[in-house]
């Protein structure tokens, strides 16, 4: 009774802490939903972030940063957002209103700052090249949003887990619990997946957003009809750990659901290449938004 007692609790006071974090801006939040429309245009990106006065600063710094080499400086925004395309305008305005809560280091998973954010980024762009690949089309644009947040969870869980990376690593190895999620699951009554599909609905996400956090590591439980879009993220996040992007003690310790084969036709040699294009293209949006090109992650 005690021990579930504690458990009560310790879920409480994540789910308080949940409640804490801050409101997507209203430009990130706009930005999301025109991504989910097929039939949108450009010019909403602009007129977007020309009505946020920080975007507009990060993005004009963004593109004229040395990753892009402009011949020119250019104070259009038109051009800018042309240049960068719509998911790096979304990727500065989701850093720009959540950075301070995925930048930080993560205790709880022995990751450094930034850890989260990167990973995060690398899966999107992953994610986004695996839905070209699925049987049926899905959205590249949800894949990548989903891919940018689907690790919301752990900016909260990690506080509750610090100095519990070595026990989990050891269980895991030992075989006393199936992957991360398990232990998550064992040691708090929560595991990230779960308090990332909360802050989802803090922020009152657009489906299929929320479903696609909650199950990224069990795709197999989401609804039929997002599953496909899952399994995307799913396999993204396993391309973006495999090409030494992770967060800390956790990586590599999920399971990889087999039954993307059903959605997702991919094969060895896709997957190589998909794994050399997304570093690439990680490298490049990394420096341009962090300033950072010769680290390795």
């Amino acid at each position: 009774m005690r021990k579930a007692k504690r458990g009560m609790a310790i879920k409480e006071e994540i789910l308080n802490r949940v409640k804490e974090i801050p409101p997507l801006s209203t430009s990130a939040s706009q930005l999301m939903m025109l991504m989910g429309k097929p039939d949108r245009d450009l010019q909403e990106t602009v007129k977007i972030v020309e009505c946020d006065l920080g975007l507009t600063a990060k993005v004009l710094r963004v593109v004229n940063s040395s990753a892009f080499a402009l011949m020119q400086p250019t104070t259009s925004i038109a051009r800018a957002v042309s240049y960068l395309g719509e998911k790096m305008v979304l990727g500065i305005a989701l850093d720009a209103c959540t950075g301070s809560i995925l930048r930080r280091p993560m205790k709880g998973y022995e990751g450094r700052s930034d850890a989260l954010w990167e990973h995060n980024l690398m899966t999107a762009i992953a994610a986004r090249r695996v839905a070209g690949f699925a049987k049926e089309e899905i959205s590249s644009d949800i894949a990548f949003t989903a891919g940018i947040l689907h690790d919301i969870g752990k900016a909260v869980l990690s506080e509750f887990m610090n100095g519990s990376a070595g026990d989990i690593v050891s269980k895991i190895d030992a075989g006393h619990a199936a992957d991360y999620i398990s232990a998550e699951q064992e040691m708090l009554g929560m595991d990230h997946c779960t308090v990332g599909f909360e802050v989802a609905r803090l922020w009152k996400l657009a489906g299929p957003l929320p479903e696609i956090i909650r199950f990224h590591h069990t795709p197999a439980r989401a609804q039929e009809e997002v599953r496909a879009p899952v399994y995307a993220v799913h396999l993204g996040d396993i391309i973006a750990m495999m090409g030494g992007t992770g967060t800390g003690s956790d990586d590599m310790m999920y399971c990889l659901d087999a039954g993307f084969s059903d959605y997702i036709k991919i094969s060895q040699s896709d997957l190589e290449k998909i794994m050399l294009d997304v570093e690439v293209e990680f490298k490049r949006t990394r420096s341009s938004m962090f300033g950072r090109e010769d680290e390795t992650s």
